[in-house]
């Protein structure tokens, strides 16, 4: 497994943000235990260092929900600049009624806006390609199914307003629960529920299907 810094200097090198000292991405050796999420934040306050626990706990999980959402290049800037808001802002963070998960993913999830147009583009891209002949006429029945959704998912993605597919992005990609959603987008969970529902709708209504709505799990921002 590649260390802290190995991980930094790669998302250092690919995207070119640099920012000089950034204590956090030397592991500190000298700890021997294994602090919660919380105490990390709370011992990086004096000990920057501290926040290098955080950071490779939820470094492959932030940066597959972000490449999920965008292109390897804009994924991997997303990726830092999620870590460096986190702990510019990681005296803001509340150890006392908030996760780090959800927090991490709210700030990935606004990083993400900044993105918002490199992300629409991948969709319609994807749409553009239509559906691959070969997998439709020698893949198995799920991959058939897959593969003929992917073109009007996909589409339909890329129509979806910002808010909605940011619950149906957390919900799905993310794996977060509805509380989860609602803590990470600072929302009430009612807010959460309705926008789910508009997002299921809208995705049920382009793919023709009844019910249940598949799952986006199968589209993601790779061209083929």
């Amino acid at each position: 497994m590649a260390s802290v810094q190995t991980r930094a200097d790669l998302l250092g090198r690919r995207t070119g943000i640099s920012r000089e000292p950034i204590p956090w991405l030397r592991v500190n050796r000298s700890v021997s235990t294994k602090p919660t999420d919380g105490d990390a934040i709370a011992a990086s306050l004096a000990e920057p260092r501290a926040f290098g626990v955080v950071f490779e706990r939820h470094f492959g999980a932030i940066h597959r929900y972000l490449r999920r959402r965008l292109d390897d290049r804009h994924a991997e800037e997303a990726t830092a600049q999620t870590f460096f808001a986190a702990f510019d802002g990681r005296g803001r963070f509340d150890r006392e009624h908030g996760a780090v998960r959800p927090w991490l993913f709210g700030i990935a999830t606004n990083v993400a806006h900044r993105h918002r147009r490199h992300e629409v583009r991948e969709l319609r891209a994807i749409a553009a390609l239509g559906v691959d002949e070969s997998t439709a006429n020698d893949g198995t029945e799920a991959r058939v199914d897959a593969e003929r959704l992917r073109v009007p998912l996909a589409r339909c993605l890329a129509e979806l307003p910002a808010e909605e597919s940011d619950v149906l992005y957390l919900l799905v990609w993310a794996e977060l629960d509805q509380p989860e959603i609602a803590a990470a987008l600072g929302v009430p969970i009612g807010t959460v529920k309705s926008r789910l529902s508009r997002a299921r709708k809208r995705v049920q209504q382009a793919l023709d299907l009844p019910d249940p709505v598949p799952s986006t799990a199968d589209i993601t921002t790779t061209r083929r």
